[in-house]
């Protein structure tokens, strides 16, 4: 985990009010929030929680928990996911009404299949029709709100009374923060918000409420992993979904090195094993690259930490065979399947289930396994980077001229492209690389960007993004949130001016019916004309540069940037790169069986 400091951020100072002994049923959500420790709630304002914010304003002085303007609910959302991938404890983000809810959506679900704890505050109403504003308050009041989002959240609750809605914190609290951790839906009725209370309801105390300890597997099933491993001609370690905490990152590397077991990483999760590790068997990638797939394939014990779709990426070593290897999982993801998102993935086949989260069961193990002596199989060297010369860039150019830049400095890459292969940045510490953003929700990335950054100010990391121009466009509104909270970051653009990942699908459609490939542009270039991407970022107060096309300017530029957000500024660079993915991100991306 990180250290981060809730005064980081300037913070909106209100006018002391006029000392009253009225108590407003806001007052009380505003000090459970308080008590939770809460730092920020996200927000873009609407009349539904008009009671609250002027609870957090006016009663809490705008503190513990500060407010963060943003100008779109999904914002709200994603900053407060990128958030959490650092520091592991949630926000708060507040939506107004049906309408922010079904804004936020997209970004609730990428919380939900990212397992990233967000609690959503939510309000409705009044439900008491009698209460209702004409025409407003009808169309923003729902009989159900919350099953807009209900088949991808952990829990909702709508309270009726303050003694409820207390009741919801704390339960909403729990819940997102226990594993499999996801965002959870409060929604307050309007009416109840404004409502006066006699007296100031009794505070629970939080401390009494928080989630339970990670479980541990049942004692056989670690013994019969134990055995499996311990006994493997070759076995290999697939790092999933773990947390930040640097002392699981060792006991994972201590792990593999007494096994002498390969490891694979996966890029749409967050690092989980040092990629230069002798042990580290393949660059990481979102599907299996030849080198993985026959490490996979040539194993005889497989050791699944959470690995985000088991059973899809076994299937890609074995194809249509059976898995010849014996798998010993490691999750409880399978306590949050509910059949409406696929998210799941495919069911694995599975020899030995230890149903925990990846800390505690590694932790077991090691208590457990024999060493092995066998050495792990030498793993060809990697190819040299791509030599950096004046000209168009390529993506691999741009990696490796923005590492040459970076030096030895602490580096949080919190936000890579498509585009982007394993091979081109190594990480040796688990805030090196925060991966994806679940849903695969397009637009996410300068909002989750913001958030990780908002959570590494103050630290010794440099926050650096590097995203996509779709992604940019689709979400480049949110970045005004940082030049307003003044949150150091830099985020660079790999505009190559076209929805590319869909280019690829369109080539492969023309392949298969026999059409001219050349028309898998159209529908799909960003040009005639082209988006002035740093116009848009200056336009909201941030410093950027661009469009830059040529690798030398390119380094001369990513030069001054980095000292510029070491100084405290936010700064965008538009940098054109020439299409193009890695074979296997290209093959798993057009692959149909």
């Amino acid at each position: 985990m990180t250290k981060h400091s809730a005064a980081s951020v300037p913070r909106d100072v209100p006018i002391p009010s006029t000392p009253d002994t009225t108590v407003w049923c806001s007052d009380a959500i505003a000090d459970m929030l308080r008590a939770l420790e809460i730092p920020f709630v996200l927000l873009n304002p609407g009349a539904s929680f008009r009671g609250l914010h002027d609870s957090i304003v006016n009663h809490l002085g705008n503190e513990k928990p500060q407010m963060i303007l943003v100008l779109h609910e999904e914002h709200a959302v994603a900053i407060a996911h990128g958030y959490t991938k650092v520091v592991g404890k949630p926000l708060a983000a507040i939506l107004h009404s049906n309408v922010g809810l079904m804004h936020g959506s997209m970004a609730i679900f990428d919380a939900w299949v990212d397992r990233v704890p967000v609690i959503i505050l939510g309000a409705t109403g009044p439900v008491d029709a009698a209460k209702r504003r004409p025409w407003i308050d009808w169309i923003h009041t729902a009989q159900d709100q919350a099953a807009l989002v209900r088949p991808f959240i952990k829990w909702d609750n709508q309270p009726a009374s303050i003694g409820a809605a207390q009741e919801a914190l704390l339960r909403a609290n729990q819940i997102a923060t226990t594993a499999p951790q996801g965002p959870v839906y409060v929604c307050f009725d309007a009416a109840l918000q404004e409502s006066k209370l006699s007296e100031a309801p009794p505070m629970p105390n939080p401390l009494r409420y928080l989630a339970p300890p990670p479980a541990q597997p049942a004692d056989a099933q670690v013994r019969r992993a134990a055995e499996l491993l311990s006994n493997a001609r070759r076995p290999v370690i697939l790092a999933g979904r773990v947390n930040r905490d640097t002392l699981a990152w060792k006991q994972r590397i201590e792990l593999a090195e007494m096994l002498n077991a390969e490891v694979l990483t996966d890029m749409k999760i967050g690092c989980a094993f040092p990629t230069a590790h002798p042990l580290h068997a393949a660059p990481s990638g979102h599907f299996l690259n030849p080198t993985s797939r026959e490490v996979l394939r040539a194993a005889d014990v497989v050791l699944s930490l959470d690995w985000l779709d088991l059973a899809g990426t076994l299937k890609q070593a074995w194809e249509n065979e059976p898995v010849a290897s014996q798998v010993i999982q490691v999750s409880v993801d399978h306590y949050n399947h509910n059949g409406w998102s696929m998210d799941h993935q495919g069911l694995p086949p599975v020899d030995v289930f230890l149903a925990s989260e990846p800390e505690p069961a590694v932790e077991l193990l090691l208590q457990h396994v024999k060493k092995r002596n066998t050495p792990a199989p030498l793993r060809a060297p990697l190819p040299a980077p791509a030599v950096i010369k004046p000209g168009p860039m390529t993506v691999p150019v741009l990696a490796g001229t923005l590492r040459r830049a970076v030096g030895n400095q602490k580096v949080c890459l919190m936000r890579l492209p498509l585009s982007w292969s394993g091979d081109l940045w190594d990480f040796e510490h688990p805030l090196d690389f925060l991966g994806y953003d679940g849903g695969g929700g397009i637009g996410s990335g300068p909002g989750m960007s913001i958030g990780s950054a908002l959570a590494l100010k103050g630290t010794d990391r440099l926050p650096i993004s590097v995203i996509g121009d779709g992604d940019y466009l689709m979400g480049s509104n949110a970045l005004w949130t940082a030049a307003n909270a003044k949150i150091p970051m830099l985020l660079v653009v790999c505009n190559n001016r076209s929805f590319f990942n869909d280019e690829l699908h369109q080539e492969r459609m023309a392949r298969q019916r026999s059409r001219p490939v050349e028309n898998r542009w159209i529908g799909q270039r960003i040009a005639n004309p082209e988006p002035d991407l740093a116009m848009m970022a200056r336009s909201q107060g941030l410093t950027a540069f661009g469009p830059i096309e040529d690798c030398a300017e390119f380094e001369r530029t990513v030069t001054e940037a980095i000292a510029l957000v070491k100084g405290g500024a936010t700064v965008v660079i538009d940098a054109i790169v020439q299409t193009g993915y890695s074979p296997s991100m290209t093959a798993g991306l057009t692959r149909s069986d």
